[in-house]
This record gives C-alpha cells, sequence and structure tokens, in this order.
C-alpha cells in the first residue's frame, strides 16, 4: 500500500453515513476521487449493523453497482466508511479480450473486511477503470492470482482464490477499503480518458499503448 491515509473516521460518522444511504429515495451517488472517504481506512465492520440493515445495504449497492454499471462497489464510495464490498462480473465480452485478461464470469458476493495476499510472484498488467475515476483508465500491474480472506453477510470467515480478472476485482476493491484509488499502483503515463482509451487502447492486450505512451 501506499502512504496511510490521515483521515479520521468514527462510528456517529458511519452511522450517520449509513441512515443517509438507507433513508433516501433513490440510489445513491457514487463519489468521486478528491472526496476525503475514499483516502481514509475503511472502519472494520464488527456488528455495527443490524442483519437487516447489513442485507438492505448490500442489496443498494449492488443496485448502484450494476446501475453504473461496474464490476464491484466498495462502500466508501458510497460514501460509507465500512470495510464492505460487493463484487459481480457476468457482463458479455469479446472472447479475444476474455482470454488475453484471463477473464471469466464472477457470481455476486459481497465482502466484509477483506484481506488478500499474493499466490506466487507472476504479475498481469492491464488498463482498468474506477468508479469513482469516471472517465479515465490505466495500467495496473496486479497479482495474477490471490488468496482472499473475508466475512460473508452472515459473519462466517470464509477463504477464496481468486485467478485472473478475478483477481484483479478482488485486489481493486479490497485497496479502496485502504484509502487506495487505483491510480495509486498504475502506470501513470499510460493514463487515458475513456474516448482515447475506447479509440486506441481497447484492444486485448497493452503491447500498442506501452510503445506508444513509454511506460
Amino acid at each position: 500500500m501506499n502512504h496511510a491515509p490521515t483521515v479520521k473516521l468514527d462510528a456517529d460518522r458511519l452511522e450517520q453515513a449509513v441512515a443517509s444511504v438507507l433513508d433516501a429515495a433513490g440510489l445513491p451517488k457514487i463519489v468521486q476521487a478528491g472526496h476525503p472517504v475514499l483516502r481514509a481506512r475503511a472502519l472494520p465492520f464488527t456488528g455495527q449493523l443490524s442483519p437487516d440493515e447489513l442485507g438492505r445495504l448490500i442489496e443498494i449497492m449492488t443496485e448502484t453497482m450494476r446501475a453504473a454499471p461496474g464490476v464491484g462497489l466498495a462502500a466508501p464510495q458510497i460514501g460509507i466508511p465500512l470495510q464492505l464490498a460487493v463484487l459481480e462480473d457476468k457482463y458479455e465480452v469479446d472472447a479475444d479480450i476474455a482470454a488475453a485478461r484471463d477473464r471469466a464470469p464472477l457470481e455476486l458476493f459481497a465482502m466484509l473486511n477483506p484481506r488478500y495476499r499474493p499466490v506466487g510472484t507472476e504479475l498481469a498488467s492491464h488498463y482498468e477503470g474506477c468508479l469513482s475515476m469516471s472517465g479515465w483508465q490505466a495500467v495496473v500491474d496486479r497479482a495474477a492470482m490471490v488468496d482472499l480472506a473475508y466475512d460473508d453477510e452472515h459473519g462466517t470467515a470464509r477463504t477464496r482464490r481468486f485467478s485472473g480478472w478475478q483477481a484483479r476485482i478482488v485486489q481493486h476493491e479490497s485497496d479502496h477499503l485502504e484509502g487506495t484509488l487505483y491510480i495509486d499502483k498504475a502506470h501513470t503515463r499510460s493514463l487515458a480518458a475513456a474516448a482515447e482509451y475506447s479509440e486506441r487502447w481497447a484492444g486485448p492486450g497493452i503491447a500498442a499503448a506501452r510503445a506508444a505512451l513509454g511506460f
């Protein structure tokens, strides 16, 4: 991780943030880079929410993620400083791109208090984006395989192994809960506006972008 965020969080702020989302009439806004909550280590879940509240929050986060659309959403991205994220990847992808990125469908799941560790030393380098950095993409080197330890919404401790694009999603969302954005780990010379990325660099690999942009 990069430098430790210094933003201070407390139980009152968590309670207020959760209430604002649960009581709202529509889906919450996804906050953008520059919002302090994205640079704070989220509070561990220790039972601050009732099972009903937690279930409702997960449902709202899932709807928000799908509406964006995205493949993951961490609670800080809707202003809630809690170590909670939802992940799902069931989009149809070009076969060549799916093969190059080792991208397979990921069934919906929620993770609380996640911690991941790389398995082996292999890295995968691909463009990725973030719902909290709308309109931009950059290349990030990520562990090709990780072991994830987390609690599910029922409080059961679980461990799972992920590889390929699924491992990238797990790392990206877990990083959010530590106050880390993907740009902190990206090759900044690869940074591309959405239109440039779509026109030039949205192919299966990054070789052309690497050669042209010099990263």
